[in-house]
């Protein structure tokens, strides 16, 4: 007995328990250090103090102004106490006084109504004092040159008060008071101006007024039809830009192409020299390829930096650097389909006579010409995303509009709009490079 228990200790039953448990520990293993590095990683990024140092007001705000715009009355404390009625407080968006919208009144001392939501109610008098109605509750303030004065013992948890500003959080609207100006806005949404502003004889068309007048013969500009009026003055929005827009598009377009489209040339007969099946010496397919692998290695933000350096900001150094960086990795995906290929019709053209360039053409390109396709396609989709941001960095294309957007730190629904046409526009390539590279490689299959 004692030596059949010997035996199954030592036997094949024995040997599968061990692997079996050993399986189990190294099942159990990986969770387990898992587990530790994001313990280890949420300790070391203090990921506690992040959390409880967020501003979630802030980040409602933004996202406010992503989908809004604010509409700001101001008052000039000094001086004649002007007051100006502007979109986002843009000087190029400022209404006129008899076009002001329909939520502000004039006072006849010069002063202003101003309607807010929730039934909220700011009047602005003519010599500067200002009266807040929220919930039935009346506050009066009046700025002077030392700052300003109200008698308000205990604001309410939406003011912060004090002797030099008063500001007041109101669902959809805001009001700041200094010594030097008064100023309310009021959140609305949309995105106005958006197609044409108050310039325009078109602003404030209602979408069937504007369809009436596009086929009307009452001409709004002397000499130009209404549609072609449309056009330019929607083309030349001095809010929106949308010229420019199109403009930064396209220079973000031509540089992701060239960049891609040039690496794929240049990284071609590199990757013949770098493939074994095409270059018997051993020396230059180590130097080939050790090139390759040190222009991929260095990031394309990179080369963007260096190469600025070298030949100043503009499209053309965006295009340089992701040159740089596909020639790299286009080398060695191209090397490995090369070297992939079926010999025999390579041999076939050999045992004809063909030349070295009539066997690449005819056996060797055929045979690879769906990854070419493929990668080029694919890297063109990747890299129109790309430079946007290398763009930022040159101060060409979409990513340049986008950086002066974000540092305004008010024109977010501009933000919004330039990711929405980036997104578009990958998705765009996307579709279109899924259309070509079906008919085109399904057409040699």
């Amino acid at each position: 007995m004692a030596a059949l228990d010997a035996a199954g200790l030592q036997g094949p039953t024995f040997a599968a328990r061990r692997a079996i448990a050993r399986q189990r520990r190294l099942s159990l293993a990986f969770p387990a250090l898992l587990l530790g590095y994001l313990v280890y990683a949420a300790i070391s990024f203090d990921l506690a103090g992040i959390a409880q140092r967020a501003r979630w007001d802030n980040g409602a705000v933004l996202m406010q102004d992503f989908w809004s715009y604010k509409t700001h009355v101001t008052r000039q404390n000094r001086g004649e106490g002007r007051i100006e009625v502007a979109i986002e407080g843009m000087r190029n968006a400022t209404f006129r006084p008899e076009a002001e919208p329909d939520w502000i009144a004039p006072r006849p001392d010069g002063g202003r109504e101003i309607s807010l939501p929730r039934g909220n109610h700011v009047t602005i008098a003519g010599d500067g004092a200002v009266r807040l109605m929220v919930d039935d509750r009346s506050f009066d303030i009046i700025p002077t040159g030392d700052g300003i004065e109200a008698d308000i013992p205990d604001p309410p948890a939406w003011m912060n008060l004090s002797d030099k500003r008063l500001t007041a959080d109101l669902p959809g609207a805001r009001v700041t008071l200094t010594r030097s100006k008064s100023e309310i806005f009021r959140r609305q949404p949309g995105w106005e101006l958006f197609f044409f502003d108050l310039q325009s004889p078109f602003y404030g068309q209602s979408l069937p007024q504007l369809l009436g007048l596009a086929f009307s013969g009452d001409e709004l500009r002397p000499g130009t039809p209404n549609i072609q009026a449309m056009a330019q003055d929607f083309w030349r929005n001095s809010v929106w830009h949308h010229g420019e827009v199109a403009g930064a598009m396209f220079e973000t377009l031509l540089m992701a192409f060239l960049g891609t489209m040039g690496a794929g040339l240049v990284s071609l007969p590199l990757a013949f020299v770098a493939a074994s099946n095409f270059t018997p010496a051993p020396w230059l397919r180590q130097v080939v390829r050790r090139s390759l692998d040190f222009l991929r290695g260095v990031d394309a933000l990179i080369w963007t930096i260096v190469l600025s350096r070298a030949f100043g900001p503009g499209p053309l150094t965006g295009s340089l650097a992701i040159l740089m960086t596909d020639t790299g990795s286009f080398g060695k995906l191209f090397s490995e389909a090369l070297e992939n290929i079926d010999e025999k019709p390579v041999e076939g053209l050999r045992s004809t006579g063909a030349g070295a360039l009539a066997r690449a053409r005819w056996a060797v390109m055929p045979q690879v010409n769906p990854v070419i396709l493929s990668q080029l396609l694919y890297y063109l989709e990747s890299n129109t995303r790309s430079a946007t941001i290398i763009g930022a960095i040159t101060g060409g294309g979409i990513g340049l509009l986008l950086v002066q957007a974000i540092q305004t730190q008010k024109d977010w629904e501009h933000v919004a709009y330039y990711i929405l046409l980036i997104v578009l526009l990958v998705m765009v390539m996307d579709w279109l490079s899924g259309r070509i590279r079906a008919r085109l490689i399904g057409e040699r299959a």
